[in-house]
């Protein structure tokens, strides 16, 4: 049997194989809600059950943490049940799926939002193009993005996901908080140590586990490395991956930061195998590697080389939805 084609257990959900459709925003929604273009889109990748866990783009959890004008919304009670008719549907398919969870931080704008954008430091955001420098966070905002971020995932298990995944990579607000680039803080949340930096990380994920319960499977996306001077690096990341397992993580998806999900140092299948190999080398929960994977060759290989132990296929999917059955 090939590598993709294993099972995986994740607390009390089992995956029928490796293969994960990642995160990818289609800017379906209108005012954050779910329409029927994302249902149909939903239930043409999930035909089949060819992929083992999908992945849900990226849903804001509060009005200050939206990205886009054409985002999802997991922020109100009345989004639940928008999200419930898509989980059944994908269900239906006989395929798992997780709801990533995010705030955009400093990376979005005024205009999106009609606030002012908040973030760990009053810095300037890498690839955004806001003029204007965001606030810096005090104790108030941060105590309101923990509760935010617990009740959306309490409703993203109300409407039937299988698990969260919380979004610290490309640049979002947990990002943000996590680079000693963004992060100037000299309080608790200090940009001068990795544990201050995943202070807010670790907080959130306390936050989550009581509000969902210790056997709700909880994921998290780590932008493990900046590519920028002063920025992220993989050692930091390996410190900060060990943390996060103890805090009750289930798998880390390995991904790039604060210059968003390319590589500038790799074109190679799995732009962010050097990544995942060394965080998997130093976890023992499942590790994901998404990046410039197109075919069932590569996708082995990096399993079978211990680069990670699930795969991410984003664009190749979202162009062909038969990828999945015609490369497994």
């Amino acid at each position: 049997m090939n590598p993709i084609n294993e099972k995986l257990r994740i607390k009390n959900v089992v995956l029928p194989n490796r293969l994960v459709m990642p995160p990818m925003a289609t800017s379906r929604s209108i005012g954050g809600a779910i329409t029927p273009e994302l249902l149909a889109y939903y239930n043409e990748k999930s035909q089949g059950g060819h992929i083992g866990l999908i992945i849900t783009e990226h849903c804001y959890v509060s009005l200050e943490g939206k990205a886009s004008i054409r985002q999802t919304s997991i922020s109100s009670d009345d989004d639940i049940a928008g999200w419930k008719r898509l989980v059944d549907l994908i269900h239906g398919n006989n395929t798992i799926v997780f709801a990533q969870i995010s705030h955009a931080g400093g990376a979005t704008t005024s205009e999106i939002t009609g606030l002012n954008p908040l973030s760990a430091s009053a810095i300037n955001i890498p690839r955004n193009n806001n003029e204007a420098l965001p606030q810096e966070m005090n104790d108030h905002d941060i105590a309101k993005v923990i509760s935010d971020f617990a009740a959306a995932a309490l409703r993203a298990k109300q409407a039937g996901f299988d698990g969260v995944e919380i979004h610290s990579a490309h640049g979002y607000l947990l990002n943000q908080f996590y680079s000693p680039f963004t992060n100037k803080r000299t309080d608790k949340y200090t940009g001068a140590s990795v544990e201050g930096r995943i202070r807010l990380h670790l907080e959130i994920i306390a936050a989550i586990k009581e509000a969902v319960g210790p056997d709700y499977p909880l994921a998290l996306r780590l932008g493990a490395c900046d590519y920028l001077d002063g920025g992220t690096t993989i050692d930091h990341s390996i410190q900060a991956a060990q943390e996060f397992e103890k805090a009750g993580i289930d798998i880390l998806d390995i991904t790039g930061g604060l210059l968003g999900y390319s590589n500038p140092d790799s074109t190679k299948p799995g732009w962010f195998a050097s990544l995942s190999q060394a965080i998997k080398e130093n976890v023992t929960i499942p590790v994901l590697l998404t990046g410039g994977i197109v075919d069932g060759v590569s996708a082995n290989d990096l399993l079978a080389t211990n680069k990670a132990d699930l795969i991410g296929v984003g664009r190749s999917i979202m162009k062909d939805s038969n990828w999945a059955k015609n490369n497994l």
